[in-house]
């Protein structure tokens, strides 16, 4: 990895770990917050390649981990999931870099986002925060408060990213 691309990734991170304080509440589910952190990650992942954003969610989440008191529970499944995004849009994107190769690779990448962030939560998160409840809760829980808030928060991040992208990508190369 050249030096210049580690640097970027240093950046981006520190400004995702910044992002990270601050976030809007999503009102279906009280847990639920949509932040911006991810926005570094996925304009790294379209700049440098998938690994770039999945290396600035891990760093991210492990400079959070210092200043939160979840156990890194939190930090662990935000990495798992953003990870997975960060890494399909830039794997899709690295392909072909239009602009309409961007969106369709946000839209693919927001479908993953809720594909494995149902399967994170209902077999991972949600039986570490719920031992007691039963498997139509945890699957109500899922699919109709996790799964539309990441359609919403992948909804947002690609907007967001879809407006600022082509502004600061001269910044990054």
């Amino acid at each position: 990895m050249k030096n210049s691309t580690v640097v970027k990734i240093g950046v981006f991170s520190s400004i995702a770990f910044l992002l990270q304080m601050i976030h809007l509440p999503f009102k279906v589910g009280g847990f639920l917050e949509i932040e911006f952190s991810d926005i570094p990650a996925i304009i790294i992942s379209f700049a440098v390649g998938p690994l770039a954003g999945v290396l600035v969610e891990l760093i991210k989440n492990l400079l959070h981990l210092v200043v939160t008191s979840t156990g890194g529970v939190g930090e662990f499944a935000n990495f798992l999931v953003n990870g997975a995004f960060v890494f399909t849009l830039g794997m899709i994107y690295k392909k072909n870099k239009t602009k309409k190769n961007a969106a369709l690779a946000l839209i693919a990448a927001t479908g993953v986002l809720c594909v494995f962030a149902f399967f994170v939560n209902f077999y991972i998160m949600l039986p570490l925060y719920m031992k007691n409840a039963d498997l139509l809760t945890k699957f109500r829980i899922t699919a109709f408060t996790i799964t539309p808030f990441n359609l919403v928060k992948g909804t947002v991040l690609s907007v967001i990213t879809m407006l600022i992208y082509k502004r600061i990508s001269g910044l990054i190369k």
